[in-house]
């Protein structure tokens, strides 16, 4: 009954809402934007590399988009991107790309709305996200703790055990490493982590998360300047196979269709645009410049490198492999491998394996932050909490190694369809905000400004913005005791 239940629920979100929701969630901030994030595509990269350091009130942007890219950044990145190709042709990389094309003014708009409701918790760290937001800006507080309950559940703990279990299976069959003692070293080197805290998971991810993604990109780079006289050919394929204009290699079920729902359906699962996940961390940043929107554009570039770098460079590493069909039975991260070891020989299945390892490794850490901020939003207070979440979260790490997850994985995609549902309609409904913080940016950037938010001048926002947080003040945050 229970599987019968999860099925049915998984059914509804991920094959109506979120297929066609998420969609078209992202085509409505786009057109409401005025296509913001490509007419001011250059601003991503201003505000990442203007934003100063980390304070002891919240991190840097750098560590914001790092730790959000080390959970977007994961297994599906290699085996989703696989498993897109092989169930929906070269055309569901197209969709891909416009999924996540749209899908940066989502983003942007989730990560606007984290950073205005943000506020200083009594331990002086800047907190937010969607729970927030819901609560103190649609006032709807019960909203924010069914949010925060789903996604403790899906992020803190579940996709914690199916990212251990991809090492775990990775690491055995490249370097036959027994699943107990990967699980006993992942354990240790999370709790590591995650008992730094925010600051010391955003620290980890800023080291990491470059060096990990530059790496794979930079494999894919060689391949790609190998087969370089190949490469308009592939990209054509791809187009063309999105619009039907070629059939693909022994056939794929639906044409088309097939091609635009699996592209759509793998390029939401991997870049998490209206998820609402990332402004968990993106709440935490502090904003230079000083204003809301600044920390959007960091977010909406995330899902650019996530989708349109990282899974592009994977699918051109299978496409240009020369033993990509459409008919075999290989797909997932057993393909990526093969296309990898075919470009560059028996150590390219080693390669793969370590990418899953820092891949699914950082996305651990990463989804843990998530957990960790939506805890300290339901404890009010009560300290135990996050040791408790920390606890539970390693022992899932261990578990998630020893075992098939299957059923539990179908239940955190329920709970994520149920979390990207509530954060969709909470992000509509506070659409007009997001519009008005836009407005506001741009035309003090027009106007020749360094664009600076102060809540005492826009009395239409409303209340639940945290003016400590939001004033003329310099430093911009309170500060802790010494």
């Amino acid at each position: 009954m229970v599987t019968s239940v999860i099925n049915a629920l998984n059914t509804v979100f991920w094959g109506y809402i979120l297929i066609y929701g998420l969609l078209a969630v992202g085509i409505y901030f786009t057109i409401r934007l005025n296509f913001l994030q490509f007419i001011h595509f250059r601003q991503c990269f201003y505000v990442l590399f203007k934003g100063k350091k980390e304070d002891r009130s919240g991190i840097s942007p750098f560590q914001a988009l790092c730790t959000s890219l080390a959970s977007r950044v994961g297994t599906g990145n290699i085996a989703g991107v696989a498993v897109a190709l092989t169930s929906g042709g070269p055309g569901a990389i197209f969709w891909m790309w416009m999924v996540a094309l749209v899908g940066m003014a989502t983003a942007y708009a989730e990560s606007t709305l984290a950073q205005l409701y943000k506020y200083v918790d009594e331990d002086g760290q800047l907190r937010g996200g969607p729970a927030r937001y819901m609560a103190v800006g649609l006032k709807q507080p019960v909203m924010g703790h069914v949010f925060a309950i789903v996604l403790i559940f899906s992020f803190g703990l579940v996709f914690n055990a199916v990212q251990s279990n991809s090492i775990a299976e990775a690491m055995g069959s490249a370097f036959s490493i027994p699943p107990y003692v990967s699980g006993i070293l992942l354990v240790i080197g999370a709790a590591l982590v995650i008992f730094g805290g925010i600051r010391g998971i955003s620290r980890f991810a800023e080291f990491v998360v470059p060096f990990m993604a530059g790496a794979y990109v930079l494999v894919t780079l060689l391949v790609i300047l190998m087969n370089i006289t190949e490469i308009p050919q592939m990209l054509y394929s791809i187009v063309a196979h999105a619009f039907g204009w070629e059939q693909a290699v022994g056939g794929v079920a639906g044409g088309v269709m097939a091609a635009m729902l699996n592209g759509i359906k793998r390029g939401l699962f991997s870049n998490e645009a209206g998820m609402g996940s990332a402004p968990n961390i993106a709440a935490s940043a502090v904003p230079d410049p000083h204003h809301p929107a600044s920390q959007g554009f960091v977010q909406a570039l995330g899902v650019f490198i996530d989708t349109i770098v990282i899974c592009t460079a994977t699918a051109l590493l299978i496409l240009l492999s020369g033993i990509y069909e459409f008919d075999s039975d290989v797909t997932g991260t057993a393909l990526t491998q093969a296309a990898t070891v075919a470009h560059i020989g028996p150590i390219g299945a080693q390669f793969v394996a370590l990418a899953i390892l820092f891949f699914s490794f950082t996305t651990i850490v990463a989804n843990y932050s998530y957990a960790e901020n939506a805890m300290v939003y339901l404890e009010h207070g009560w300290k135990p909490g996050i040791t408790i979440l920390r606890i539970m979260a390693l022992g899932m790490v261990f578990w998630g190694t020893q075992q098939t997850v299957q059923t539990v994985f179908d239940a955190a995609d329920a709970a994520m369809g149920m979390m990207a549902t509530i954060n969709l309609v909470a992000i509509l409904l506070l659409s007009p905000k997001v519009v008005l913080l836009t407005k506001d940016y741009l035309a003090q950037l027009k106007a020749g400004e360094d664009p600076h938010f102060e809540i005492s001048e826009h009395p239409e926002l409303g209340d639940g913005i945290e003016g400590s947080v939001w004033t003329e003040k310099r430093p911009p945050f309170p500060q802790p005791a010494e």
